[in-house]
């Protein structure tokens, strides 16, 4: 495993090793589209790219983010923006998320 092997995808979970995150997101509300689940909410520090990964008591990758119901390249701090994930975190509203590069 090389240095910047963040993740690793085992047995259809996906599990973290780096030691910091680089982003921390706040829930306001969470759906369900299509099966996946999107996660609305703010930008609390850090930048947020899609590819990255998004940890609760579990971890998924964010498949796309949305700011205004438009698609964007990334979310910075103090952006209210929606997530898309690949996975489910199960999060509830008021929980703050740690985010990590991958």
């Amino acid at each position: 495993m090389g240095l910047f092997d963040i993740f690793k995808k085992k047995e259809g979970r996906v599990e973290i090793f780096s030691k910091r995150p680089v982003a921390k997101f706040k829930v306001e509300k969470v759906f369900e589209i299509f099966g996946n689940e999107v996660l609305v909410g703010e930008v609390v520090e850090g930048v947020i790219y899609p590819g990255y990964k998004v940890k609760g008591k579990k971890a998924a990758l964010i498949r796309e983010i949305q700011k205004e119901r438009q698609k964007v390249d990334f979310a910075l701090e103090y952006d209210k923006v929606a997530l898309v994930l690949e996975g489910k975190l199960n999060t509830k509203a008021g929980e703050v998320l740690e985010v990590y590069q991958s």
